[in-house]
């Protein structure tokens, strides 16, 4: 009977811990332009805790994305998904996903606009310890955090998933201020070895404190559960990839937020 009692008040604390999880959807504006963001916080939890802002994939704000926004919330932050396209833009079709990715890609001041109005956004919510930011993305979302970070933005940490390392402007690593993690697939075809060289060398020259973490097997989107299995397609999902990639932002976490 004592272990049966004890079965159901853990199966009580777990469904509490469960639904402490709160989530809203939040518009804001970069300059005239509407954007909706999706925030998501533990509840149970009291005080001021680390920010954690995450942008999205090449489809804008999606299932993917939320449910990474609200796994950051369990873990004990306030997270918020930051909307770059601007309200009701979330292409399905890839090439639609393409013509919009591209306008942010060919330019990176409006890219890094609506990346700081993110993170501005993200500081006006209860409980971000605004001394305690980070950003990170996924895909497009990778580019655009490393953007932020090239900008001078004041994160202690960014980390991207499968991202796009490039930039036109590599001079501007010398104004990252936090540390920076980079997660790889090894087999990566759009994301190529002379890419991943001149991101390395970039990084050396500023003088930053970065790591670069290279999965095998692993292709573009590996942390995305919908993009299937197949590597030939050039973008699929790895489960031991996402995995690894998820610990290890939880250990780059530890050490940024310590």
């Amino acid at each position: 009977m004592r272990q049966l009692l004890l079965l159901l008040t853990l199966l009580c604390l777990t469904v509490t811990a469960e639904a402490a999880v709160k989530t809203r959807v939040v518009e804001y504006k970069q300059g005239n332009t509407l954007l909706e963001g999706y925030l998501a916080w533990d509840d149970a939890r009291s005080g001021a805790r680390p920010g954690v802002l995450v942008v999205h994939e090449w489809t804008g704000i999606n299932a993917h994305i939320r449910q990474r926004t609200e796994m950051l919330a369990k873990l004990g932050y306030v997270a918020f998904a930051a909307d770059i396209y601007g309200k009701g833009i979330r292409p399905t079709a890839p090439a639609d996903a393409a013509k919009i990715a591209g306008i942010y890609k060919n330019d990176r001041p409006l890219m890094r606009a609506r990346a700081r109005a993110g993170l501005e956004e993200l500081k006006k919510q209860k409980f971000v310890d605004p001394r305690r930011l980070a950003a990170i993305g996924f895909c497009f979302g990778g580019t655009t955090v490393l953007e932020l970070a090239r900008d001078g933005a004041d994160v202690n940490g960014i980390v991207t998933f499968h991202g796009g390392l490039s930039t036109p402007t590599p001079q501007d690593a010398r104004n990252i201020k936090g540390k920076v993690l980079a997660l790889h697939g090894a087999d990566d075809p759009f994301v190529k070895a002379d890419e991943v060289a001149a991101f390395q060398d970039e990084m050396r020259k500023a003088g930053v404190d970065w790591q670069f973490v290279s999965y095998g097997n692993a292709v573009h989107s590996f942390t995305n559960i919908a993009a299937g299995t197949d590597n030939s397609k050039g973008a699929a999902y790895n489960e031991k990839a996402d995995k690894r990639s998820w610990q290890a932002m939880k250990v780059f976490f530890a050490e940024i937020f310590k």
